[in-house]
C-alpha cells in the first residue's frame, strides 16, 4: 500500500477531530508514500441537504482554511510524503451548473479530486442513500422498493459520468457500489450487475480512473470493498486505473479495507 487518496479530514461536518498531522502521521506509520485528502466538498448553495444534521459537505467558508493549510503541510512534508489537495464532488441531478461554477472557481488549487454519488432524485426531493440503512429504508419505502433505490442510484451515477462539468470535472469516479451499502439487511429483488458492467464501459469510454474503495468492507451491513472482486477484475481487464482509498473519517481508518482487495490489483 503506497497511497491512500480518499481521505477525510476535521474539515468534514460529520468527520473526526483528528487533525492533519494526526493523519499524517498515521500514514507515514503505514508506509505510506502518498496521501491526497479529498475532503466532502460544499453543497451548492442553493441545496437543500438532506440529511438530518445537514452536513453531508464541508462549510463554504472554510475552504480557503483547507486548501492553505494543506499548502503549508505539503512544504512541510516534502520528502518524506506527497500529500495533495484534493475534493470529493457530489453530483447532484439538476444543480450540473453550480458544480461547474463551483469546479471553475476551485480548480486551479486541486491535486486531485473525486466524483461521487450520495443523493438521488425523486421527483423534487433529493435523499442520501448512505446515511444509515434505517433512512435506506425509508427511501425504499417513498420510492416504491429497493430495486428502485438500485435503480436510481445507477441512473444518476451515468448521468455523472457524462456530465459536462467543465474542465476540472474530477476524472476519477467514486464508490461506484455504494447503493450496496446495507445489502445485508436490503436485497433488491434483481440483479444488477449489468448496470455496474454499464457504468465501467462509461468510465473507460471516457478515460476516467475508479475508485477502489476498502469502506465498504468494514461496513457490517455491507462487508465487501467498493466495487467488489468481479467488478474490479472487470475494471482491470478494461485498462481502467484503479485507486485504492480508505475513506477514511478518521486517522486510524487509513488503510481500511486494504487487504480485502483484489491480489491483481495489489501487486
Amino acid at each position: 500500500m503506497n497511497s491512500d487518496r480518499h481521505v477525510h479530514t476535521s474539515f468534514c461536518p460529520h468527520g473526526s477531530t483528528d487533525t492533519f498531522n494526526d493523519y499524517i502521521t498515521r500514514g507515514i506509520e503505514l508506509g505510506l508514500k502518498e496521501i491526497t485528502f479529498t475532503e466532502h466538498a460544499p453543497l451548492p448553495p442553493n441545496f437543500q441537504d438532506p440529511t438530518p444534521e445537514k452536513d453531508s459537505g464541508m462549510d463554504a467558508a472554510l475552504l480557503l482554511d483547507y486548501f492553505q493549510e494543506l499548502q503549508v503541510l505539503k512544504e512541510h512534508y516534502k520528502g518524506k510524503i506527497l500529500i495533495k489537495r484534493g475534493l470529493e464532488v457530489d453530483f447532484i441531478e439538476g444543480y450540473e451548473k453550480e458544480t461547474k461554477e463551483f469546479l471553475n472557481e476551485v480548480g486551479e488549487f486541486l491535486d486531485d479530486s473525486i466524483l461521487s454519488v450520495h443523493f438521488i432524485k425523486q421527483e423534487h426531493n433529493w435523499h442520501c442513500i448512505d446515511f444509515s440503512d434505517d433512512t435506506f429504508n425509508e427511501i425504499a419505502t417513498k420510492l416504491g422498493s429497493v430495486d428502485a433505490v438500485y435503480a436510481k442510484y445507477y441512473d444518476t451515477l451515468e448521468k455523472s459520468i457524462e456530465a459536462n462539468l467543465g474542465l476540472y470535472k474530477p476524472k476519477r469516479i467514486g464508490h461506484i457500489t455504494l447503493v450496496h451499502k446495507f445489502q445485508r439487511r436490503f436485497q433488491p429483488e434483481n440483479n444488477y450487475d449489468d448496470r455496474v458492467y454499464r457504468v465501467l464501459d462509461l468510465i473507460k469510454e471516457q478515460g476516467y480512473s475508479l475508485d477502489y474503495n476498502g469502506a465498504g468492507f468494514v461496513k457490517p451491513l455491507c462487508r465487501e470493498p467498493y466495487p467488489p472482486e468481479r467488478f474490479a477484475k472487470r475494471a482491470m481487464d478494461l485498462g481502467i486505473p484503479l485507486v485504492y482509498g480508505s475513506d477514511a473519517h478518521q486517522a486510524k481508518d487509513l488503510g481500511q479495507g486494504f487487504d480485502s482487495l483484489i491480489p491483481e490489483f495489489k501487486r
